[in-house]
């Protein structure tokens, strides 16, 4: 529970916004990254995510997202996120294809994994990603 989990802004715990279909996964993926101290908020299909993007005054530091779900899928999310606002991190996360790889470059991810992930690993890359989206925006 150390303060790397926090961001500059005044000690305020890093805002992540979490996307997938499956209950089961949102729950545990919220579950894991609350009890991580960060301020973790969820939404069940694409369309959800969009609109937590739009009316959170306080932007999101990284975004996880499923890429194939109902209503606005997470390649359209991910490229409507990239086009507003480039720098914020996207990790998509996905059962589907032998090929992530080609979907991340499709929808601009930052980085593209395939379920099932380890949480512990998971948590790694996202502190990795804040901390180099942190260090650049320092330059």
């Amino acid at each position: 529970m150390g303060t790397e989990r926090f961001n500059g802004k005044m000690g305020k715990p890093y805002k992540l916004l979490i996307i997938d279909d499956s209950e089961e996964i949102l729950s545990a993926l919220h579950n894991f990254f609350n009890k991580k101290q960060y301020d973790v908020v969820s939404a069940s299909d694409g369309l959800d995510g969009l609109k937590l993007i739009e009316e959170t005054r306080e932007k999101f530091d990284l975004i996880i997202t499923d890429l194939v779900m109902p209503n606005v899928s997470g390649i359209g999310l991910i490229s409507i996120v990239k086009k507003k606002y480039p720098e914020i991190p996207v990790i998509a996360i996905t059962g589907w294809g032998e090929h992530p790889e080609a979907l991340a470059i499709e929808a601009a991810a930052d980085l593209v994994l395939e379920k099932p992930i380890e949480l512990a690993d998971l948590d790694k890359i996202i502190m990795d990603l804040l901390s180099d989206r942190n260090a650049n925006s320092n330059k």
